[in-house]
């Protein structure tokens, strides 16, 4: 779906968790999402990618589709009560609105 967006682009999907900080530290990205090992488990690695990059936004979505959130600058974390696409799409926009006002200010 991401992929589909005229603002937005897919830079690369890593599976294991070290390519994942490599790729990151390589690209310029402002989202990174993450699909934890359980369905109700918060990944380590949303912490320390948002401390490393403070205007990072780290999506997680759990294995089952249930469960998304949306964390950034390691202290807003927002539960998404409609784990659709489209709900996806419409908070990861919100958030970088926020991000682009932090940046420029």
């Amino acid at each position: 779906m991401i992929g589909h967006q005229p603002d937005m682009e897919v830079t690369g999907a890593v599976i294991d968790p070290i390519q994942l900080l490599r790729t990151v530290s390589k690209t310029i990205v402002d989202v990174v999402i993450v699909t934890p090992l359980k369905s109700n488990g918060e990944p380590k690695i949303c912490h320390y990618l948002l401390l490393e990059y403070p205007l990072l936004i780290v999506v997680t979505q759990s294995a089952n589709g249930e469960a998304v959130h949306l964390y950034q600058s390691d202290v807003i974390k927002i539960r998404l009560d409609d784990p659709s696409w489209q709900s996806i799409l419409g908070a990861i926009r919100e958030a970088y609105g926020r991000s682009s006002i932090k940046s420029t200010s």
